[in-house]
């Protein structure tokens, strides 16, 4: 599993690390976790609808959690559960982009095991970084 929850999120949190080889792979793993936390069964989303998820910032952290805020966005202004199924990360000067192409489909409570409401994604302790040339991705969720 490239993601693993934390122990020590504040209580109305959820907080994991996500993992990769590549900056792309690690938000890759952050956007899964994030779905995970959303959905017992992520595995379970159809691809009926696709969406391109845009980001973009002078700090790679902020543009991570803006990207993953686009998933949450999508799950509550039009009732999708989304799965990321490619990303793009690209740094041009001291602006870091991200893109990604993600499909999934309406929230139905008789296939999905909801599992809690992801309100934001929040500051604390937001990091990313590389790790003996990996890329580790620490995010809190707020539920």
């Amino acid at each position: 599993m490239p993601y693993r929850l934390l122990d020590d999120a504040p209580t109305a949190d959820v907080g994991f690390v996500a993992s990769g080889d590549t900056l792309a792979a690690c938000f890759q793993a952050a956007a899964d976790a994030t779905l995970a936390v959303m959905l017992g069964n992520p595995e379970a989303v159809q691809a009926c609808t696709q969406r391109t998820l845009r980001a973009e910032s002078d700090r790679l952290d902020l543009a991570l959690l803006i990207f993953l805020e686009e998933l949450i966005f999508y799950k509550d202004s039009e009732s999708l559960f989304l799965r990321v199924t490619q990303v793009e990360v690209t740094q041009r000067g001291e602006r870091w982009g991200v893109e990604a192409q993600a499909e999934g489909e309406t929230i139905d409570p008789t296939r999905h095991l909801l599992s809690a409401d992801v309100k934001a994604v929040t500051l604390h302790r937001l990091d990313v970084r590389q790790v003996d040339g990996r890329w580790d991705a620490t995010v809190v969720l707020d539920i």
